[in-house]
């Protein structure tokens, strides 16, 4: 249970250096993250089969969402 959830934190600390347009390379992403190059294009290509518009902006030395969308994982109360 603790893989899944700490996937999902990955998950989320990638969209939100996404949003932020503040990744870097993808070498220096991977550093940022804590986890391997590898690992990370792994992540990446998992959150692009959940329709994530993910792609590589070499002027912005970022990867940068080229469609506005939102993550969200877990429960909420509903009103």
């Amino acid at each position: 249970m603790n893989i899944i959830i700490k996937h999902i934190e990955i998950i989320e600390r990638i969209d939100q250096l996404i949003r932020l347009q503040a990744t870097g390379t993808p070498e220096d992403f991977a550093f940022r993250l804590g986890i391997s190059k590898t690992k990370l294009y792994r992540t990446i290509g998992v959150m692009k089969k959940l329709n994530a518009p993910i792609e590589y902006n070499i002027h912005l030395e970022s990867f940068v969402y080229v469609e506005s969308v939102a993550f969200t994982f877990g429960f909420y109360r509903e009103d």
